[in-house]
């Protein structure tokens, strides 16, 4: 079965991968396909096939206007979005509405849906803690009243002891995770059957 990993950065594998044969080219010798949840989730289940549709700095609005293209012949759908939308300080109501709209949009289509939540972003500074937990809160929120899965990115990479941040082993460059916690995103990463 294909799986079609709809997101942003996250998704795209920032920063040492990306599913855009361009941007490989630009990140050289650096590349490293492990640099990505998809890649971890297709070892973990070698029977599904993850098709990776992340682009880097998306917002949810823009990632949504994607989610047919990537859909086509997918019998899953994995949703990951909002980062983007609250480093742009745009309302995190609008970004869980935009999830909400491609989590019904994938269930239209007859694809079995899961919706991740947003990871801590360590250089986003303690001023965007409170609109990640507060769009964190909505979208679990969603995931329920849709019946759908959510993978709870945010508390599989935080920092207990540091609020609002991914362990040091876990992130990369402050704003994306290391290959070892893409490592552990990708252990999440699975849709249920129906």
């Amino acid at each position: 079965m294909i799986v079609a990993a709809l997101g942003d950065s996250i998704t795209a594998g920032s920063p040492l991968w990306d599913p855009d044969a361009g941007v490989r080219a630009r990140i050289g010798e650096a590349l490293d396909e492990r640099s990505q949840w998809p890649y971890w989730a297709a070892r973990r289940h070698p029977g599904l096939q993850f098709r990776n549709c992340g682009v880097h700095g998306e917002r949810t609005d823009e990632i949504a206007a994607r989610l047919e293209a990537c859909a086509v012949g997918a019998g899953a759908l994995v949703i990951q979005g909002g980062i983007n939308d609250i480093a742009q300080r745009r309302p995190v109501e609008a970004a869980a509405a935009s999830l909400r709209g491609m989590v019904r949009r994938g269930r239209e289509l007859g694809l079995r849906v899961a919706v991740a939540d947003v990871l801590p972003w360590n250089a986003g500074g303690p001023e965007r803690v409170q609109p990640i937990l507060e769009l964190n809160r909505l979208v679990a929120a969603l995931a329920l009243e849709e019946e759908v899965s959510l993978l709870r990115f945010h508390d599989t990479l935080l920092d207990p002891g540091r609020p609002g941040c991914m362990r040091a082993e876990w992130v990369s460059d402050g704003d994306h995770p290391s290959v070892e916690g893409y490592g552990r995103l990708g252990e999440l990463a699975f849709v249920p059957p129906r």
